[in-house]
């Protein structure tokens, strides 16, 4: 998913092995994943998505964190989770490290870069549906 305030900026599904960069996003406030060869094309991932970053994460310190820190992003790997979505008035994009952490894509500092490694089960299973009802089309399209 993409979230709401990304709905002016062009976008795609995430797939397997993406390479993906955090970048903010042109006439928004909002920072997301980008495929590197796509900068200004919002990869837009599903709840459950898994990612890992080249690097530590590194995030941009924003209300009471500039004064207290938060524990540092020690991990790399991270899934994508949807949160508060019970309030249209906030963003819902986020990622859940294994330690319990939860940091809103729009926190993550621009420049970061990620390979999606695994899509949540549902979506390869519309995959593989939607190559078959494709491979059907072109069959009885060439009869």
């Amino acid at each position: 998913m993409c979230d709401y305030s990304l709905r002016g900026v062009r976008s795609r599904a995430a797939k397997v092995e993406d390479k993906l960069v955090t970048a903010q996003f042109w006439n928004t406030t909002t920072r997301g994943f980008c495929a590197v060869e796509e900068p200004n094309v919002a990869v837009c991932l599903l709840p459950g998505t898994e990612v890992a970053f080249d690097e530590e994460v590194k995030r941009v310190p924003t209300g009471f964190q500039l004064i207290f820190r938060k524990k540092p992003l020690v991990h790399r790997v991270a899934r994508f989770r949807q949160i508060d979505m019970d309030n249209p008035c906030t963003h819902h994009d986020a990622l859940e490290f294994p330690d319990g952490q939860v940091v809103l894509l729009t926190h993550l500092r621009e420049g970061q870069r990620a390979t999606v490694l695994q899509l949540p089960a549902q979506a390869k299973a519309q995959t593989r549906e939607q190559a078959e009802a494709e491979a059907r089309e072109r069959v009885s399209s060439a009869i």
